[in-house]
């Protein structure tokens, strides 16, 4: 069996590279937004191979059903409800719900 040789220095370089296909997607998303699709899809592929998490503003962008990159008012539906975000994709009408972050701050 192969030896394992990750190295500690390819985490931060494919986090690097997931910030960087999700600035693209971003860029991309109005004049190709099948580009977008398939910069997710290597974002998923990187994440998984390196065995390194998609952080939380990056895993919203997008539909854990079908993959799609999300946003807001173009195939996306937000919703705010006791609580919590009801984020529907209006591509294959799934809906995933997240709990709204209460803030930290104690300005009262």
């Amino acid at each position: 069996m192969k030896a394992k040789t990750r190295t500690s220095s390819i985490k931060p370089l494919a986090r690097e590279r997931i910030a960087v296909l999700f600035s693209e997607a971003e860029k991309a998303f109005h004049e190709h937004p099948e580009y977008s699709d398939r910069y997710v899809a290597l974002v998923r592929k990187i994440a998984m191979r390196q065995r390194v998490r998609i952080d939380r503003e990056y895993r919203r962008r997008y539909c854990h059903h079908c993959y799609r990159y999300l946003v807001p008012g173009a195939n996306m539906r937000v919703r705010v409800h006791h609580g919590w975000v009801a984020v529907t994709c209006l591509e294959c009408k799934k809906t995933t719900r997240y709990r709204v972050e209460k803030s930290h701050d104690n300005k009262d």
